[in-house]
């Protein structure tokens, strides 16, 4: 009676459907953590980390002379709002 508690062929493929079970398991818990952690680095959200972003290229740009004085401090206080 125990001999045939697999049903033959289910013994035989088992391990894969319990690889795939686990390695599920393993992804989901992954993929909530990373997801509660927030995107991007360093515990910015996206709206600090495009803004902070936004601010380093205006301020190369300035520095290269792209654009003049009053635009720079026009552009500045948009991104300051």
């Amino acid at each position: 009676m125990m001999g045939n508690y697999f049903g033959g062929f289910g013994f035989g493929f088992g391990w894969i459907f319990m690889l795939l079970f686990w390695g599920l398991i393993i992804w989901g818990v992954f993929a909530l953590v990373r997801g509660a952690g927030g995107h991007g680095c360093c515990g910015h959200n996206r709206g600090e980390h495009k803004n902070d972003n936004a601010l380093e290229i205006l301020k190369e740009r300035y520095a290269k002379g792209e654009i003049s004085k009053e635009e720079f401090e026009e552009k500045m206080s948009v991104l300051k709002k």
